[in-house]
């Protein structure tokens, strides 16, 4: 897929001394969602403030559609739209004048049906002429999105966009980044709720200490760094494992009730049969088999783990 933001030896070392990115290189291609996860602090804002043209690297070059985003910023800041974290909006407008005036700072011309259009998605119709101090947490949230889609961009930032946001909310977003990306745009978002990347993103990078870890398809990553267990129930407990079995691997869970067995789902077989078999000819009673399938969070939580200790 073509390329549309490309981040090359990127760090940025703040005049404390503070290194909050260290040598970032990530492309990004056009129409997919990409979900940055990592903890607070670990530069998932900063990076994304560079793209953005908010905040300058300290070394490094990022191009947005081929353009240099400090030498040809104009041209970059244009195709790009940001929904930040916080509910940055004046007081006494009003919501349709808000985003008519967001359209104008990028030079588009005047479109009211897709500005209409854009309200009605966010569920902000029935609220375009009320004044933006009159609304709920929920309703400038919905604002900052529809701010950053004014000028009709083909990149579009989420910086955490679902903090402290409820439920019906969230899921009216995830809806709304659906039909964007299905439109063509690309979307990168930061998030805390590992439940969202796993479902809405297509890439998943990981970031910690200023550090990209990876960046992998969300399938892949899984299949890869996920494990699989098959676990299986005993009718009556056992204080050891046979000696026959001793050979495939298995945790005997704490009273003796349960085996649990890791596989990889990616090698030749899974070796399950022979176990069964082997189970069975030790004089095991089954009671009860089922699988587990290890989640993105547990595989984030095991990355964290491997940094901190590297």
């Amino acid at each position: 897929m073509h390329t549309i933001v490309s981040i090359k030896n990127l760090s940025k070392t703040y005049e404390s001394g503070h290194e909050a990115l260290k040598q970032v290189d990530l492309d990004i291609a056009e129409g997919e969602i990409l979900a940055l996860l990592g903890p607070n602090g670990a530069g998932k804002t900063t990076l994304i403030s560079i793209i953005c043209g908010i905040v300058s690297p300290t070394v490094g070059q990022v191009r947005v559609a081929g353009f240099d985003i400090i030498n040809d910023y104009r041209q970059s800041r244009e195709l790009i739209g940001l929904v930040p974290q916080e509910l940055t909006l004046g007081a006494f407008e009003t919501v349709w004048n808000t985003i008519n005036f967001s359209r104008g700072l990028f030079g588009r011309k005047k479109d009211p049906q897709y500005l209409k259009q854009l309200l009605k998605d966010l569920s902000l119709w029935d609220k375009k002429y009320n004044e933006l101090r009159t609304l709920s947490g929920g309703m400038k949230r919905r604002v900052l999105i529809a701010k950053a889609l004014s000028h009709e961009p083909r990149i579009l930032f989420l910086d955490e966009p679902t903090a402290g946001v409820d439920v019906e909310l969230r899921k009216d977003m995830w809806a709304i980044v659906r039909r964007l990306q299905a439109s063509g745009v690309t979307i990168i978002l930061t998030t805390h709720y590992i439940e969202e990347a796993e479902e809405v993103a297509d890439r998943v990078g990981v970031i910690a200490g200023g550090r990209l870890l990876l960046v992998e398809d969300k399938q892949a990553l899984m299949q890869k760094l996920g494990k699989k267990q098959l676990l299986i129930e005993l009718k009556e407990p056992v204080s050891a494992l046979p000696e026959s079995l001793s050979g495939y691997q298995l945790e005997l869970s704490t009273g003796g009730q349960q085996l649990i067995y890791t596989y990889n789902t990616q090698g030749d077989g899974t070796g399950i049969t022979a176990l069964l078999q082997a189970i069975n000819a030790a004089g095991l009673m089954l009671k009860d088999l089922r699988t587990s399938q290890s989640s993105l969070e547990d595989i984030f939580v095991n990355l964290l783990k491997e940094e901190n200790h590297s």
